[in-house]
């Protein structure tokens, strides 16, 4: 039988998908998509006849149902996520059932909106000196977050934070992260990345709940935060190409030859 790939569908623009995500989608025979949140672009690459099924109305047992049956059809089925499918993907799950049911199933990465949210903004989330480490995470919503890892906890690392499924609750994302980044810390809001109505915000954390309503942000939005995002000039801070650092493949200015 063949294996259930679940495909990781990048945030949106159909450039984005990996070249073997294009290709199980141009050779499939059902593709099970995660509704709204896949732009039909993407679904594009399908060829003519293929079933495009919208996960939206089934509860989980009828997707693995509907997957199962495919599979042992003699199906190729591949089961499409926004974003990278590791991500807030709930693929775990839905793998595990399959399992149960006597089906494999491999795992296609995508693109994640944090990271496409930054290259679209021509930003580096990670500067030496200032942050070395990227946290990406969300609001406990309908979906319980451990204790441990409530955003004000989270945000007095100070590093690049990534914070996904809280447009929403824009004003809740602010009082959490002003407990750790101070007002002024740069913030960008990315909605929809890749999509054809892309919009990338910027602003800073103290004015983060009112920028979301002037540009009436309710989802499909992740907001981006931290020093690193402040454009500061930065040239000092790197060694990796600084004439004065020497490494394995290039000699320094200063060293002498031997």
């Amino acid at each position: 039988m063949n294996p259930v790939h679940f495909v990781g569908a990048g945030p949106g623009d159909p450039e984005l998908l990996t070249l073997k995500a294009a290709r199980l989608l141009a050779q499939a025979d059902l593709v099970l998509y995660a509704g709204s949140l896949v732009p039909q672009a993407v679904l594009e690459v399908c060829p003519p006849g293929v079933r495009k099924v919208s996960s939206a109305g089934l509860d989980l047992e009828a997707q693995v149902a509907l997957m199962a049956r495919a599979v042992r059809a003699g199906e190729k089925v591949v089961r499409l996520h926004t974003g990278d499918p590791s991500l807030f993907g709930a693929i775990q799950e839905q793998r595990q059932l399959l399992a149960k049911a006597g089906v494999g199933s491999e795992v296609v990465p995508g693109v994640t909106a944090a990271l496409a949210a930054a290259a679209a903004a021509g930003q580096e989330l990670t500067l030496p000196q200032v942050s070395q480490t990227v946290i990406i995470t969300r609001l406990s919503g309908r979906t319980p977050v451990p204790e441990k890892e409530r955003l004000a906890a989270l945000a007095r690392h100070q590093a690049t934070l990534c914070l996904y499924l809280s447009a929403g609750m824009a004003a809740r994302a602010r009082e959490a992260l002003l407990e750790g980044y101070p007002p002024q810390t740069p913030v960008i809001i990315a909605y929809r990345v890749g999509w054809p109505d892309q919009k990338l915000v910027r602003t800073d954390l103290d004015s983060l709940e009112a920028a979301v309503k002037e540009h009436r942000i309710k989802r499909q939005a992740v907001f981006l935060v931290g020093r690193a995002l402040a454009g500061e000039e930065l040239r000092s801070f790197s060694k990796l190409y600084d004439p004065a650092f020497s490494h394995g493949w290039r000699r320094s200015e200063t060293e002498p030859e031997t």
